[in-house]
């Protein structure tokens, strides 16, 4: 814990700040910018993300056995970037990711299945000028769990946007990564006082085995059971 956090908690939460508003009962798993422009630490943009790749796998395979929609965003431009604006002209480096570029593709350690949805943006929330918000509603998503990168910047967009869309906004502590550790941290805090619940992978795959007991259907709990119990047996 950083020289300031614990003092700035105690006073945030003596003012009324970082309250849990928790999970709702459908969940969908947000992976943002987890492609190979920012995963690649030889990427101007990019930086070790490894641990957080592991766990963002982890998660992938919980929701995919419970039967839950994963959707994954891409950061991509034409050609002259006239669709980048002064983002663009703010941060150089992303001209890296025009389209058909490798780095606008998915890590290959968390790659889609087909029929997952993948979003393209250019900007930093993955609800501007996208169609997340109307495809979370078609499918009943009442909760956002958030992994990817980076958290100061596409992260920290996306939690603030899905709070503002009416989500319960999880972001995953141990799944999303920054270029700097100090970035991160402040990211981290100012979301769970303001935006989200930030909470450890962990956690969640905790609140989806509740899931499981209560919510899914037979085949689905079934599913999820077997895998759960199998990585328990693993991990003794």
């Amino acid at each position: 814990m950083a020289d300031w956090e614990a003092a700035t908690r105690a006073d945030y939460e003596s003012k009324g700040f970082g309250v849990s508003s928790g999970f709702g009962t459908k969940p969908a798993l947000l992976v943002v910018d987890f492609i190979v422009g920012f995963t690649d630490p030889t990427s101007p943009l990019g930086g070790d993300f490894s641990a957080e790749l592991a766990v963002t796998a982890q998660l992938q395979t919980a929701f995919r056995k419970s039967g839950l929609p994963i959707v994954y965003t891409t950061v991509e431009y034409k050609e002259d970037l006239s669709d980048g604006g002064v983002f663009v002209k703010k941060v150089p480096s992303l001209g890296i990711l025009r389209k058909g570029s490798p780095n606008c593709v998915v890590d290959e350690t968390i790659k889609p299945l087909p029929g997952e949805l993948i979003i393209s943006k250019n900007y930093a929330s993955s609800f501007f000028g996208t169609d997340l918000d109307a495809y979370l509603r078609s499918q009943g998503v009442d909760t956002l769990v958030i992994t990817g990168a980076t958290t100061s910047g596409c992260v920290r967009a996306s939690a603030v946007d899905s709070l503002q869309y009416a989500y319960n906004t999880i972001v995953v502590s141990d799944g999303v990564g920054d270029r700097a550790q100090g970035p991160h941290d402040a990211s981290l805090f100012d979301i769970d006082a303001k935006y989200g619940d930030v909470i450890d992978g962990a956690a969640v795959l905790d609140y989806l085995r509740g899931l499981a007991n209560s919510g899914f259907s037979d085949a689905a709990r079934n599913e999820f059971e077997t895998w759960w119990n199998q990585g328990r047996k693993a991990q003794g």
